[in-house]
């Protein structure tokens, strides 16, 4: 019954469009989760209940309400019933790696270690743009240097088309009925 490696597939988009970013974290949801590892989430949770001591803070936590609000209104998720009914728990990337350990299933192993692997691929990728991202800021702030000389330069041409004529003392001979 042990299915091979070969055998699970799991679309990385599919999965990226799992992970949420909350309080500072990239982590995924219990119910994403236990849909991946192929178990019920009630059976997920239980198994975190019984080894609550494997999973500390920056491993899992449980969502406030405010957060699942938000996660309800800003990712096209229906309602707080779709994540589980409860407030759902999520998990870091290292505790979606420490459930493989409590669900000792081969599944879940496989899983894990492709859950791992893609977010190991999205830190890369995020450090990839990272560099891209310094060099949009420095242009950001070159611009803005520039915008600041034609401003100034913008102002001086006005200056210089706005300037009151002052009437100049002509030069030359006058008639006498001139003054």
């Amino acid at each position: 019954m042990a299915e091979s490696i070969h055998s699970i597939v799991i679309s990385e988009n599919i999965v990226s469009n799992k992970i949420y970013f909350i309080r500072e974290q990239k982590v995924m949801l219990d119910r994403d989760l236990a849909e991946l590892y192929g178990v019920k989430s009630i059976r997920l949770r239980e198994q975190v209940k019984r080894n609550i001591n494997r999973f500390p803070k920056n491993f899992m936590f449980q969502l406030s309400d405010e957060e699942a609000d938000a996660m309800v209104s800003q990712n096209a998720i229906p309602s707080k019933q779709h994540l589980g009914g409860s407030l759902p728990y999520v998990f870091s990337e290292h505790g979606v790696l420490m459930l493989a350990n409590i669900l000792k299933s081969e599944r879940a192993i496989q899983v894990s270690i492709k859950l791992v692997e893609i977010f190991i691929k999205l830190r890369e990728m995020v450090l990839t743009h990272k560099d891209i991202l310094l060099k949009l800021e420095q242009l950001e702030k070159k611009a803005s240097i520039n915008d600041k000389n034609i401003q100034l330069i913008f102002e001086a041409l006005k200056k210089l088309l706005t300037t009151p004529q002052v009437p100049r003392t002509k030069i030359g001979f006058r008639r006498s009925d001139e003054v």
